[in-house]
């Protein structure tokens, strides 16, 4: 018989912050682990599967309508064994059972996710948000579970017949294209074309509210513009729209105009009012696409927004042992937003005269209230047009709004703040530590690689262990297996970090985490790296993901810094399983080219492998020699200055001035800018 355990709430012995939200629960609620999967099978009872994350809204709705009913809980504990997963920690099973939400209700998921299982895992209904009681065309939770219940007593072999029909279909969908072509550059125009039709002229962004950031598709429109400059017919408009999107953001509600940092989504097209949580993941992707924006054009605007996000990161989300928490809530007890709300009287009572009628015109205090009776801030004067009302010199604004900034950031620390989910993932961390080193090193802040390098330590003596990563940590527990997305994300962050500030042993770790993605993650058959390890528990699908979502394509982030890495170490093995991978999500690319912009990023130096500027100078020619290699906007353009005797392509490991590299050939040496100059304009 299960253990009795199984009869009670078993979420206070977890490390979820997410989890240790339900711990009161009347919901006899399980993680997921062997016992609970065992006493499903003995039981021979459905498991009711419920995965959200600490900063949902809907999932917090959910918890006090439904999972604090005694009545509904009752109905719960008795028909089903109840298992609560964190999607954050356990991104395994919510790839798996979000692809059976849309295969079995024909469009999206989300979160919460509610998901009816048979004890073997296969599920067989799904939905999201469930009221407590019918509302507005939704069934109460309770009818639902009685249907279920009903279903699997009396319907139990048209059970079966479905979840096999789902069986095969998710096992088709996980399958690579074997024996594919890498595809050619025609795939890097589709999708530029793509994301062309669905940008919106107006506020810039793609598609319909909600309205979400993409950083990726930001990111390969950048990246798209630097090739076609770099082949002489430079695509203004691909730049424009990238530009134009983190513009009309950063000026929105979306961005928080006083402490910095972007909220996961706006709900309206405009930017206007976002849904307030802030993930850790968006801001560090963010980070990184301000910085190559400032890069690209020059502007200093985006340098502001790449600086301020880092800052409220460094501020807000490190933790004291280095690593970086997840995300913040929406919510506290005042509301959805609250924290982030003002009226022009509490503006008047933070700031000086001056500053507060600086600050209710900037962003729009004297206009209606936009949020439930308050402001929630946004742009609606730029400094230009305010130099002219307010008939004082730009300069002398830019200053006052400085000091009325962190009056307000100060006055607004006083309020109840919006949770945090403080356990540090490894994936996120990973893009964290590559945003700062990228900005760090483009916007010459060498506090921000401090940082990053604070982080790298952090994820290595926590979360390495045993030649392996763990996927997160919280106050020193670290258990769970790590997945792709750990392992690719953090080669791409020390190849990203090595270029901002060489550091022995960090090439030793990047090629055992290479060899990890190739040993443990890859498909030797088809190419491509799927989610899981190996060696992870068995569940009913190992997933296998070539599209972007919130976060780039794991496959995608592998390829290119597999890739990179054999450029840099010279080791063929690593450039000819990122070839693999790409070539293997060709039939894919080819059906929705916009969706797969990580991947794109991959193929993009395939077919034009990345240049690698090595230099060994010390001082001030050291200096002029990376001025020169850094100048403009060449994100396929690698640059490293190893330690005496260390390899770095295929340059000398002595000697003194920068090489070049292309291929696995060097060009002669320069030993001065001028010659370095020269040596990078050089083409084949």
């Amino acid at each position: 018989m299960p253990s009795p355990a199984i009869d009670t709430n078993r979420l206070e012995a977890t490390t979820s912050p997410y989890l240790r939200q339900h711990a009161a629960n009347p919901v006899h609620w399980q993680p997921w682990d062997d016992a609970a999967l065992a006493a499903a099978r003995e039981r021979d009872c459905p498991i009711l599967l419920s995965i959200g994350y600490s900063a949902c809204h809907w999932c917090h709705v959910m918890a006090h309508e439904c999972f604090e009913h005694p009545a509904i809980a009752e109905q719960m504990n008795r028909d089903f064994i109840n298992i609560k997963v964190d999607r954050e920690e356990r991104p395994d099973l919510d790839r798996i059972y979000q692809t059976a939400h849309q295969l079995l209700v024909g469009r999206g998921g989300g979160w919460p996710l509610t998901v009816f299982l048979t004890p073997d895992q296969v599920p067989f209904f799904a939905g999201t948000y469930f009221p407590a009681e019918p509302r507005e065309g939704m069934p109460g939770f309770g009818d639902v579970m009685d249907r279920i219940h009903r279903v699997w007593q009396d319907h139990r072999d048209e059970i079966t017949e479905q979840n096999a029909d789902l069986q095969r279909v998710m096992d088709r969908l996980s399958a690579g294209t074997a024996g594919a072509g890498l595809p050619g550059s025609d795939a890097l125009e589709a999708a530029r074309l793509q994301l062309g039709e669905r940008f919106d002229p107006a506020h810039g962004g793609f598609g319909d509210a909600p309205k979400f950031p993409q950083p990726v598709a930001l990111e390969r429109l950048l990246r798209h513009y630097a090739r076609s400059q770099q082949g002489g017919e430079a695509d203004r408009g691909a730049l424009h729209m990238a530009c134009h999107t983190l513009r009309r953001m950063a000026l929105g509600g979306i961005y928080d105009q006083v402490g910095g940092g972007f909220a996961r989504y706006s709900v309206d097209g405009e930017w206007m009012i976002p849904h307030f949580e802030k993930m850790l993941s968006d801001n560090a992707l963010l980070i990184g696409v301000a910085s190559d924006a400032y890069r690209a054009t020059g502007d200093r605007f985006f340098r502001r927004i790449a600086r301020e996000t880092a800052e409220w990161a460094l501020r807000e989300m490190q933790l004291p042992a280095g690593g970086f928490a997840t995300s913040l809530d929406a919510d506290t007890s005042a509301g959805e937003g609250a924290f982030y709300l003002w009226t022009p009287e509490e503006i008047r009572a933070v700031v000086d005269a001056e500053e507060a009628e600086l600050v209710i015109r900037r962003l729009g205090l004297d206009e209606k209230p936009n949020f439930e009776g308050r402001w929630h801030p946004q742009v609606h004067m730029a400094f230009s047009e305010l130099a002219k009302v307010l008939k004082t010199p730009r300069e002398a604004l830019v200053a006052r709004w400085q000091s009325a900034q962190q009056k307000l950031r100060t006055a607004r620390d006083g309020r109840e703040r919006p949770g945090r989910d403080d356990k540090a993932l490894t994936a996120w961390n990973a893009l964290m530590i590559r945003g700062l080193a990228r900005a760090g090193r483009f916007l010459d802040l060498p506090d921000l690689i401090d940082r990053a390098e604070q982080a790298e330590h952090f994820v290595r003596e926590h979360l390495w262990r045993d030649g392996r990563l763990l996927a997160s940590w919280r106050d020193g527990r670290a258990d769970l297996p790590g997945y792709l997305d750990d392992h690719a994300f953090m080669l791409a962050a020390l190849i990203e970090l090595q270029q901002a500030r060489w550091s022995a042993g960090r090439t030793d770790w990047a090629m055992a985490l290479g060899d990890v993605l190739l040993e443990q993650f890859e498909d030797p058959e088809a190419g491509g790296f799927f989610f899981t390890a190996a060696d992870h528990e068995t569940l009913i699908q190992r997933p296998r993901a070539w599209t972007d979502d919130a976060l780039p394509a794991g496959n995608g982030v592998a390829a290119l810094a597999l890739n990179r890495l054999g450029q840099w170490v010279g080791d063929r093995r690593y450039s000819t399983a990122a070839k693999r991978a790409v070539a293997a999500a060709a039939e894919s690319i080819d059906k929705a080219p916009a969706a797969h912009c990580a991947v794109l990023d991959a193929l993009d130096e395939l077919l034009a492998p990345p240049e690698q500027v090595i230099i060994r100078a010390d001082g001030a020619t050291a200096a002029a020699l990376r001025e020169v290699a850094e100048a403009g906007y060449h994100p396929q353009r690698l640059i490293f200055m190893p330690g005496p005797g260390e390899m770095a392509a295929a340059a000398p490991t002595d000697g003194s001035g920068a090489w070049v590299c292309r291929g696995h050939t060097c060009l002669p040496v320069a030993r001065t800018p001028a010659e370095l100059s020269d040596r990078l304009a050089e083409r084949d």
